[in-house]
C-alpha cells in the first residue's frame, strides 16, 4: 500500500492509496482543492468544515450530473442498437425479396429463351 501527502485548503494530509494509485490520489485532492479556493474565493473565510462540506456537495453534484448524462448516452446508444438490427432485419428482407425477384427474372428468362429456340427450330 503507498502513501501520498496531500494539501487541501493549506493543510498536508497523509492518504493511502493502492500501489500505482498515486497520482490519481494527486489529481482528485489537487481538484478538491480548487473547489475549495473557489469557495473561499466566493465566500471568504467560513470555516474548514463548512468549505470541505460545499466542496463535497459540488463534487457531488458534478457527478450526479456525470452519471445523468451516461444514463441519457446508455439509453441513446441502446435505441441506436435497436435501430441498427431494426436495419439490418429490413436489409435482410429486402435482399431475400431481390434474390426472389432476380430467380422469378431469370426463369422467365429462360422460358422465353426455350420458347424462342422452339419457334426458331419450327422455323427453319
Amino acid at each position: 500500500m503507498a502513501h501520498v501527502s496531500v494539501t487541501i485548503n493549506g493543510r498536508q494530509f497523509r492518504m493511502a492509496c493502492d500501489d500505482g494509485q498515486e497520482d490519481h490520489l494527486l489529481r482528485l485532492a489537487a481538484e478538491v482543492n480548487e473547489k475549495v479556493d473557489q469557495l473561499k474565493g466566493a465566500f471568504g473565510e467560513i470555516g474548514d468544515t463548512r468549505l470541505t462540506v460545499m466542496a463535497a456537495i459540488m463534487v457531488a453534484d458534478e457527478l450526479a450530473d456525470v452519471r445523468r448524462r451516461l444514463k441519457a448516452a446508455e439509453a441513446e446508444l441502446g435505441a441506436l442498437r435497436d435501430a441498427r438490427a431494426l436495419l439490418a432485419e429490413r436489409a435482410t428482407e429486402r435482399e431475400t425479396a431481390m434474390a426472389g425477384a432476380l430467380d422469378d427474372a431469370a426463369a422467365s428468362v429462360e422460358r422465353l429463351t426455350a420458347q424462342l429456340t422452339g419457334l426458331s427450330r419450327s422455323g427453319s
